[in-house]
């Protein structure tokens, strides 16, 4: 597998096999947008987990630390009481990219209110709520690995090429 993507990457055309696999994008673009999406899936898939008090895209998430998006709990108190909030991010990034890779980042952290961790339990639900999941998630890795190697390119041909 690793053979036939380093074959793409020096053939220059992961990109060109990525763009024709994923032509499309999605049409979330505003934080309201994406409260909506992350909600509907909720209510399809999650019902009865904790609610959610914010859904946003965040542009302070650092894509190369390897970080696609947050799932958070903030306690704060109110009065006498502990209130706990939950809060998803995503990267500011994926405001525009294909709706299947929206969809992995979304599930995968709507699938940590039921699983902190990433062990087999998780996957399973990720996979519950998105049968592709799996290809979509590396599909994204290869995805942002050409999105920077097109990046650390001097503005020649692939640079420009989308």
């Amino acid at each position: 597998m690793l053979q036939q993507v380093q074959a793409l990457i020096d053939q220059n055309k992961l990109g060109e096999v990525l763009s024709k696999r994923y032509a499309d994008q999605h049409e979330v673009r505003t934080d309201k947008a994406l409260y909506d999406y992350v909600m509907d899936l909720k209510q399809r898939y999650l019902r009865s987990s904790e609610p959610i008090s914010k859904v946003a895209f965040d542009s302070k998430i650092k894509v190369i630390q390897h970080a696609l998006g947050t799932h958070t709990m903030v306690s704060r108190v109110q009065g006498g009481k502990l209130k706990a909030k939950r809060e998803i991010r995503v990267a500011s990034l994926f405001k525009e990219t294909p709706p299947e890779f929206l969809s992995m980042i979304v599930v995968h952290e709507l699938a940590h209110l039921r699983h902190r961790d990433h062990d087999k339990a998780f996957y399973a639900l990720c996979t519950h709520m998105e049968p592709q999941y799996h290809q979509y998630e590396f599909d994204l890795r290869l995805w942002l690995t050409w999105r920077e190697l097109r990046g650390s390119e001097a503005s020649g041909p692939a640079a420009s090429a989308d």
